[in-house]
């Protein structure tokens, strides 16, 4: 006997609801019977399976039910069952209606033929009349019935779309958590940095502090570079050495505080700073919710002891008195006219050079970690939180693409040309898009970890990425594996640079190089061509967590936790400048000239010093 199982059953409904136009109510069927991992070919299932089905089932059930009359009675009995009979009613329960109907219709007539012509036809009328009356009133009282049922599956259904709708929320409440636990745990972290940092100087006493005015300092997480008084000879003082390169041979020269100026008003650590590349401007971005704007003027720094600041236009990221996230990243347009800035509320906001907001452009759903221009200006890409990039158009002020390929977090962005992009995330990937289509052009896998930043290389044809499986890589779009794997840090790598050398650069002559910048305390240069490592920089003493190449290609800055910015000389491999302040150091940056540095601090200041050979 054939039968007919739940799954194929619940496979039916769910296409008559489909079919029907009740989608979410064959989304939650689909769900929740697993639709998904049957097995039946939808193909060999035709249009209104279940329709066809119940109707068989109707007729099979009709022949059942007088399948002891003969051909002639038939068609009469078929008249005294309704079709909610068929479908509510078993065989024998069928059987006895049309036996009663039969039964009750034969007395009539029997009635009928006694009274012969005393019955009057208007009395059969009436009885007829009854009759129907009460077969209608048997009628509607079932119809009552199926509608109290149909109302009873409504609010059902209604319920478990509510309990769906609140998992989600649920489930994105947990995510929110997860971004905001990790975030205190950093914040927790360079905290502790801190207050050890201030421990150890307050041990170390004023004995430390020298009576010689021309006595120059610097400090590397707590150790002391000493110089000599050259002009008291007959005291000489003890040189630790520090660990630099193989090819160090000279004491750096350190950049005295009349060369820095400290730019104070962030109320919190700056995490970002920025040059514009046209005229004197210098963007800075915080944990207090701003960014500013500061005017640096033209010439030689100076410190500001009398408490003189450059002009600073705050960028206010919130409304009202309480401040609402980080300022997490910052970029400047080509033209040095317009500053994006990204913030820990998911939006990106627009200002013009003098401060004033010019658009928000809001969509992600999470933290924005990443934005850059393109050269042409007239896109911004953002990578946020939320597994997405999006390309916005600035004529228009709209969101122009968005593209949802990552399966988690993305942390880095940056464009090949006007139209292309790499993006990078935790989920180890990296995807190579391009405006306009819906599928990455090319995706590189290969990192074992974090994937924490991507850069293309001046010529846009390699592309460089690090990871927190403490390598780096090189990529070419000629082929899917890796080009070369760098392999010598030893923890995980935060950022990578590329020298603005080689091909494609203001300085053609010169050798392509790669800067890499690892927790291990370490810098690298790697000479491309070849894959292998030319230099290790070894004079930080906590995580490096920026570097930046000198417009010309000649020297290095590197900034770490130890509160040490050096400048290293990128031939000779060697510390040539260093200052020492007084907070772990996110960024630094060089101004278009190549004569001033600025860094961003972890004690809520900005430094701008003098780079002079």
């Amino acid at each position: 006997m054939v039968s007919l199982t739940s799954t194929e059953l619940n496979y039916l409904v769910f296409r008559y609801l489909h079919e029907s136009g009740f989608t979410h109510s064959a989304f939650t069927l689909g769900y929740e019977a697993g639709i998904n991992k049957s097995t039946i070919d939808g193909n060999m299932v035709p249009p209104g399976g279940l329709v066809t089905f119940v109707q068989k089932g109707i007729q099979y059930l009709e022949l059942e039910a007088n399948v002891t009359c003969n051909d002639a009675d038939i068609d009469e009995d078929f008249s005294f069952i309704q079709p909610l009979d068929l479908i509510t009613k078993d065989v024998y329960e069928l059987q006895k209606i049309i036996k009663e109907k039969k039964e009750s219709l034969q007395k009539k007539r029997r009635r009928e033929k006694e009274k012969g012509n005393d019955v009057s036809q208007s009395e059969l009328d009436r009885e007829h009349a009854r009759e129907r009356e009460k077969e209608h009133e048997r009628e509607h009282a079932r119809e009552r019935e199926h509608a109290r049922e149909r109302e009873k599956e409504r609010e059902r259904e209604k319920e478990r779309e509510r309990e769906h709708a609140r998992e989600k929320e649920k489930e994105h409440d947990r995510e929110r958590e997860k971004e905001k636990q990790h975030r205190e745990k950093e914040r927790e972290r360079e905290r502790e940095r801190i207050e050890k940092e201030k421990e150890r100087e307050r041990d170390k006493g004023k004995d430390k502090e020298k009576p010689h005015a021309d006595l120059a300092h610097a400090r590397r997480d707590g150790d002391k570079i000493k110089i000599e008084n050259k002009e008291n000879k007959a005291e000489p003082m003890d040189i630790e050495p520090v660990e630099i390169s193989s090819k160090s041979t000279a004491m750096p020269c350190i950049i005295p505080n009349s060369d820095v100026t400290v730019l104070e008003g962030h109320t919190s650590e700056v995490f970002v700073c920025a040059w514009s590349p046209l005229g004197s401007l210098l963007a800075s971005g915080a944990g207090d919710s701003t960014a500013r704007i500061w005017t640096i003027d033209e010439g030689p720094c100076s410190s500001n002891m009398q408490g003189v600041l450059p002009n600073c236009a705050v960028l206010n990221h919130f409304k009202g008195k309480t401040p609402s996230k980080d300022v997490t990243t910052l970029d400047w347009n080509g033209e040095g006219t317009l500053l994006a800035t990204g913030s820990y509320d998911g939006q990106a906001r627009i200002w013009n050079r003098d401060g004033e907001l010019v658009n928000t452009l809001n969509k992600h759903k999470g933290p924005i970690f990443s934005l850059k221009w393109n050269k042409k200006g007239d896109y911004l890409l953002t990578g946020s939180v939320d597994k997405t990039a999006i390309v916005w158009d600035i004529k228009t002020g709209e969101w122009k693409q968005q593209f949802e390929f990552h399966s988690a977090p993305t942390l880095d962005v940056d464009w090949r040309d006007n139209v292309s992009f790499a993006t990078c995330s935790t989920d180890t990937m990296i995807h190579i898009c391009k405006v306009g289509d819906n599928r990455p052009i090319n995706t590189f896998s290969g990192h074992r970890g974090e994937v924490n930043a991507v850069k293309w290389d001046p010529t846009g044809q390699l592309l460089a990425s690090c990871s927190d499986d403490s390598t780096a890589k090189i990529w070419s779009m000629k082929q899917d594996t890796c080009l070369h794997d760098l392999k010598e840090h030893t923890k995980e790598i935060y950022t990578i640079k590329w020298s603005p050398t080689g091909p494609g650069t203001n300085n053609p002559n010169q050798q392509l190089l790669l800067a890499s910048a690892s927790f291990d305390s370490t810098i690298k240069l790697w000479d491309v061509e070849s894959g292998s490592l030319l230099y290790s920089l070894n004079g930080h003493r906590d995580p490096v967590y920026t570097v930046a190449f000198s417009p010309n290609g000649e020297y290095l800055a590197s900034g770490s936790l130890d509160k040490c910015i050096h400048v290293w000389s990128v031939k000779e491999a060697r510390i040539v400048k260093t200052y020492a302040g007084n907070g772990g150091i996110f960024e630094v940056c060089w101004n278009k000239e190549g004569d001033k540095i600025a860094a961003s601090f972890a004690d809520n200041v900005v430094c701008v010093m003098d780079f002079r050979m």
